[in-house]
């Protein structure tokens, strides 16, 4: 039992990071799909869909930037859906890299000059796809 622990708590996480409020629900849900699918077993992923809020409920607002704060707190890094601007993911995203000192992956259709300069100061990799940013994570995380 004991060995058993130690193996989970040393199973890194990796938390999904990426627009919900105004993307598609199924566009948002699917990368994150298939991400847990290519890495189920050897990461934790923590997805914050899998939490029933809706972003437009007040009273529910506190806890949905809490919820998410703690789920970048207790990751290792992030992988990053870069498919737009994105405040919640921004913000996510400085509070990682800048204020936590996390790894963080992006993975982007924009070109670099697209980019915003914040995201492209706190992503410690930009890559062009989800492909990529799940190779990039498989080699150097595992």
């Amino acid at each position: 039992m004991l060995i058993c622990l130690r193996m989970l708590e040393s199973v890194r996480k990796i938390y999904l990071c990426g627009p919900i409020m105004d993307a598609d629900p199924m566009a948002a849900k699917d990368w994150r799909t298939r991400a847990k699918e290519r890495l189920a077993g050897r990461f934790i992923l923590l997805d914050p869909l899998r939490r029933n809020f809706r972003d437009n409920e007040i009273d529910s607002s506190n806890e949905i930037v809490e919820f998410d704060l703690q789920d970048v707190r207790d990751a290792d890094l992030l992988l990053v859906n870069y498919c737009k601007p994105s405040l919640g993911t921004a913000m996510e995203v400085f509070y990682a890299s800048h204020g936590l000192g996390k790894f963080v992956i992006a993975f982007s259709p924009l070109g670099f000059k697209d980019c915003s300069p914040w995201m492209v100061r706190f992503c410690t990799k930009i890559l062009p796809d989800l492909e990529s940013a799940l190779v990039y994570i498989e080699r150097h995380f595992t």
